[in-house]
Parts: C-alpha cells; sequence; structure tokens
C-alpha cells in the first residue's frame, strides 16, 4: 500500500494506491489541516495522519509514504520520502493517462507548471511561482469581485472582455474598471479565463507537443479547456482525477 501526499498551499491532497490501483481520495484545506492535525516536534511540523480520520489505522500501518508539495519541505513523517513537485506530477499524469509523450501544464493554488515528456520521462520543465496570477487563487480572487461561485465563472468563454494586466493585483483593478463601463458578467468571466490562457501559453509554447495533459484544481474550470483548446488547436487531456494527480504521483513512485 503507497499514500502520496501533495501538500499544496490551498488544499492538502491524499491518494491511497495499491498494486497501481486507486483506493482512495482525500483532501483537506491546508491551513486548518496544520492547524488541527500538525504539531512542532524541534522545529520540524509533524502531522498525525491517523487523528485526521482521512484513513484508518490499517490502511496507514506498513503504508509507504511519499510526499511533495507546496509545504513538503517542513513535513516531517517517520519513513516518509520526500519527491520534488515536478516529478511527482509528471508520474501522476503518467499513471492517469497512460501517455508517454505530452506537454504537462499543471495549474494549481499558487503557481503553473509545465513539463515537457518524452517516451514516459521528464526532459524540461518551467515553473511560475513569484506570481499568483495563473494560478487558482486568482480565479478566487476574481470570482469574488464578480459576485459569483468558481462553477459560474468556469462556464463562460465566449465573447471575452480584454483583461491585459500582467499582475493579479493590477487585474483586480483592471476587472473593477470593466465592470464600471457596464460589461456583463458572461463577459468579464469569459475575459478573467482567456488571462490565464494569454499567461500560461508561453510556457507551453516552449515546450511544444501533440498532447497537452491539463492538472491541477484549476482544471476543473471548463471554460480554461475551451479556451486553451482553441488557442492552441490541441485536444487537452485532462484526468480523472487532476486535483489528486501530485498525489496519485507519489503513490505511484
Amino acid at each position: 500500500m503507497n499514500l502520496g501526499i501533495d501538500l499544496g498551499s490551498r488544499k492538502a491532497k491524499f491518494a491511497l494506491v495499491q498494486e497501481g490501483h486507486v483506493i482512495r481520495l482525500a483532501d483537506h484545506d491546508t491551513v486548518p489541516f496544520y492547524k488541527r492535525y500538525g504539531r512542532l516536534e524541534g522545529e520540524e511540523l509533524v502531522l498525525d495522519l491517523a487523528a485526521s480520520g482521512l484513513f484508518s489505522a490499517e490502511e496507514l500501518e506498513g503504508a509507504t509514504v511519499v510526499v511533495t508539495g507546496y509545504g513538503r519541505n517542513t513535513l516531517s513523517l517517520r519513513g516518509a520520502r520526500v519527491v520534488s513537485e515536478i516529478r511527482a506530477h509528471v508520474a501522476g499524469a503518467l499513471a492517469q493517462t497512460g501517455l508517454a509523450d505530452f506537454t504537462l501544464l499543471d495549474m494549481g493554488g499558487q503557481d503553473t507548471k509545465v513539463a515537457l515528456v518524452k517516451a514516459g520521462k521528464l526532459t524540461d520543465f518551467v515553473m511560475n511561482d513569484k506570481c499568483a496570477a495563473s494560478s487558482g487563487r486568482y480565479l478566487e480572487n476574481m470570482a469574488a469581485i464578480l459576485e459569483v461561485s468558481l462553477a459560474e465563472l468556469s462556464s463562460h468563454w465566449h465573447d471575452p472582455v480584454p483583461l491585459d494586466a500582467t499582475c493579479g493585483i493590477f487585474g483586480e483593478s483592471e476587472l473593477i474598471g470593466q465592470i464600471l463601463r457596464g460589461y456583463p458578467v458572461e463577459r468579464l468571466c469569459a475575459g478573467v479565463n482567456q488571462t490565464l490562457v494569454k499567461r500560461v501559453f508561453p510556457m507551453l509554447r516552449r515546450f511544444p507537443s501533440e498532447t497537452v495533459v491539463l492538472t491541477g484544481g484549476v482544471a476543473h474550470n471548463r471554460a480554461l479547456v475551451r479556451l486553451l483548446e482553441d488557442a492552441t488547436g490541441l485536444a487537452l487531456v485532462v484526468p480523472e482525477h487532476p486535483q489528486h494527480n501530485g498525489a496519485i504521483g507519489c503513490a505511484s513512485m
């Protein structure tokens, strides 16, 4: 039994895998999870997975634990192996899709990663972790300004209102300005989704391939998938469990 843990900035994700089959997936908001089930021992953070109730004592007993993510370097689990985020996400995409040649686009809570995979091997990658403007946090902020849910935001891609700011903070101001000009919410939502395409497209162009695999929580944004397909001319592959991809990758290594 393998337990993969992806400690994201917004969500902590867990995947229990046995002989290549996903037995159970779980997730928890990161900050409450740390506050309730974390404790300091010396200068290290230890997580009490048994107390969380996400898995039974029998499942945790003897499980091989591999961890990655935003909080991987602060995690202390006896016997756990730490791997890089990019390795974990590539492994997850390989396990979930069965593909061997593709460009991976992982859009998480606070960063975006693009990796080129050939013959099942990571050959190169680029990561944007300096600004959250192409991440799930950006979408959350824009949805709050528009007073819509993320589900509503992700349902609009037609006739987007142009939004050109490359910074998340300036993007908020620009969006407010367009609201004041009277544009309908549907076009504003489409415009927000289009900005993500503008920001990740240069990263995708660095690693061209015939297939793009989209992972991370942002992969649930249907409008983004449609707009990316239009921009790249390619059909995007979204795995069955895009948000748990890193955890599945950890459990598959």
